[in-house]
């Protein structure tokens, strides 16, 4: 049982960096996933914690550009405000996934049938967005105003439901309130970084109790895993959405989530 949870770990942690930053919801994915293979994770904390590797993931994709926000932030105006602005989109999430973290583990994480509606849902709705013609606003991140990126806050933690997807909430929110499709794909990428870290590490110290030497070593394999497939997606979604946009991800949306329903009717 435990080298069927390894390679099972390895699996999901695949599947968790090749998910993380498309808009099809990476939770609902590995929870699924997880569900139908049987994969032992207690507490649910491996579904969170293995969502660091695809923050790293990032942070090497955009350190020099981090560096660099980092070192101008004390006499450039704009790198000031688009930190504030992360770090303004990040807070909603804070405040609602403590007070929220229990039903959220205990009951949504638990509701496969919840979490395929929510990606049929959510796939429709992909498909909508992407065939909107509109004329956008903003055309970088470090453009959005602080009131948009408190929206686009708000409107993330929409994705504590599973299958809602963070990437895909922060996406669609910020093409609506006028960022174009890069730009709304970006600032969903950095948007993630502080999110993740404080999603793993309350994760983390809600269920020390729970991880065991097992449990932590098929962590370490889906963080691994996550990290080497999230780098390869973070570094070509960007041109790949300015080019295709959004619909190729609302039909697999659509498509996983009707065969989850049929899957659960059938008793599986």
């Amino acid at each position: 049982m435990m080298e069927y949870n390894t390679i099972i770990a390895a699996a999901l942690g695949v599947l968790e960096g090749l998910t993380e930053f498309i808009p099809v919801s990476s939770t609902a994915h590995i929870l699924l996933a997880g569900h139908f293979l049987g994969f032992d994770s207690p507490g649910r904390t491996f579904e969170v914690l293995i969502q660091l590797g695809a923050v790293m993931a990032v942070l090497g994709v955009y350190a020099r550009r981090i560096a660099h926000l980092v070192a101008t932030a004390s006499d450039n105006p704009e790198s000031r405000r688009f930190i504030a602005a992360v770090l303004i989109a990040f807070m909603p999430a804070v405040v609602i996934g403590v007070l929220a973290h229990d039903f959220i583990k205990t009951v949504l994480f638990e509701t496969p049938a919840l979490m395929a509606v929510m990606l049929i849902l959510g796939g429709f709705i992909l498909l909508w967005v992407d065939k909107r013609s509109t004329t956008p606003t903003y055309h970088r991140p470090e453009e959005f105003p602080l009131s948009m990126a408190l929206k686009i806050g708000f409107i993330q933690c929409l994705a504590m439901i599973p299958g809602v997807s963070r990437s895909g909430a922060t996406i669609v929110g910020a093409l609506m309130l006028g960022a174009d499709k890069r730009s709304a794909a970006e600032f969903s990428f950095f948007l993630a970084m502080p999110t993740m870290l404080g999603a793993f590490s309350y994760d983390l110290f809600k269920n020390r109790d729970v991880l065991d030497g097992a449990a932590m070593g098929n962590v370490a394999i889906g963080f691994i895993c996550a990290l080497i497939s999230a780098v390869i997606v973070v570094r070509g979604l960007l041109n790949y959405l300015e080019r295709h946009g959004y619909a190729l991800f609302g039909w697999w949306r659509i498509i996983v989530g009707s065969v989850v329903l049929l899957a659960l009717a059938a008793g599986w």
